[in-house]
């Protein structure tokens, strides 16, 4: 007969031999995305950091990193799941603004929708690139202008992340 206490340590274990797969492959979900996250030449570049998390039928990933050039700072992130889907409907709003310190736009690069925000007066933005209905990239820049920042965008593989996103 197994006493109380064995029998708490048993199921524990059992609940944490059944985690591990899944614990596994939410690691591995947000490392493919490792590679994709480049240098950028003339910055410094923090290692690539991320998370993946599946509750409840609900997944969420993060794929990030950060760079610094001097006082100017990028942060790159592939997002999954709600936080991009909340992302995709504000771009998706067709807003375009524009005043004399704000700009805000929705278009279509290489094949992609983007949408850019950007702050004149102290040179901080937004760019998001849509790469399925659940997953984006982002840069957001602080001290950086507005067609540099576009220019780092670019660097990174959109049409690779995006088939990283698409994949299972």
């Amino acid at each position: 007969m197994i006493d109380r206490r064995h029998a708490t340590h048993f199921i524990l274990l059992a609940l944490c031999a059944a985690a591990l797969p899944q614990a596994a492959f939410a690691q591995q979900g947000f490392q493919r995305f490792v590679p994709l996250l480049v240098d950028l030449p003339g910055w410094k570049a923090n290692k690539p950091d991320g998370m993946a998390m599946e509750m409840g039928g609900a997944s969420m990933l993060t794929a990030t990193r950060n760079y610094e050039r001097g006082t100017a700072k990028v942060n790159v992130a592939v997002l999954m799941g709600a936080p991009a889907q909340g992302a995709l409907a504000a771009a998706n709003s067709g807003l375009k603004l524009e005043t004399s310190d704000l700009r805000m736009s929705t278009s279509t690069v290489d094949g992609m929708q983007v949408s850019k925000t950007y702050t004149i007066s102290n040179k901080t933005g937004a760019i998001l690139v849509a790469l399925t209905n659940n997953a984006v990239l982002t840069l957001a820049y602080n001290g950086v202008d507005e067609d540099e920042a576009m220019g780092l965008a670019k660097k990174f593989d959109w049409k690779g992340i995006q088939a990283q996103a698409q994949a299972k």
